[in-house]
């Protein structure tokens, strides 16, 4: 596991953006665990901006999830904070988002268990008393990859 602080959301953005640019070619599975406010979808928009997104970031509280085609790389981006029932996640198809060659962030993945596959990638993001805190663990091969690049 590796730990990192961040001072400023500046830096958590260009941390997210760096971390995009490790990503390897193939699909990744990634939890964005922590509470309320803690910089899960400031994340997401960093690594969506250095995947090379350049329009706004538009959070998918109330759609669950929102696309992006991003260099023909697909990204999904869940957020399933509003998700009363996993059951739900039937009715938009959650099995057809991942396959192997897609990245998909899904933040508050508890409330999508059983539907959710396993993650790569497991970043529990957390108030300090000096920022943010991102612990990142590593649950696949990919994910050990990844960390590895990022070190």
């Amino acid at each position: 596991m590796i730990s990192k602080i961040f001072k400023t959301e500046e830096e958590l953005l260009a941390f997210a953006a760096q971390f995009a640019k490790a990503l390897p070619h193939q699909g990744v599975i990634i939890f964005l665990e922590g509470p309320l406010g803690a910089g899960k979808t400031t994340f997401t928009r960093g690594f969506l901006r250095g995947a090379g997104y350049t329009e706004k970031v538009k959070s998918p509280t109330y759609t669950l999830v929102e696309p992006y085609d991003i260099c023909g790389k697909k990204i999904f981006h869940f957020d399933l904070y509003r998700l009363l029932d996993p059951h739900e996640l039937e009715y938009i198809g959650i099995r057809e988002y991942f396959s192997p060659d897609v990245v998909c962030l899904i933040e508050w993945p508890e409330k999508g268990f059983p539907f959710l596959p396993e993650a790569d990638l497991i970043l529990h993001l957390d108030f300090k008393q000096e920022g943010r805190e991102i612990k990142m663990e590593a649950v696949s091969d990919t994910g050990k990859n990844i960390l590895q690049q990022i070190r």
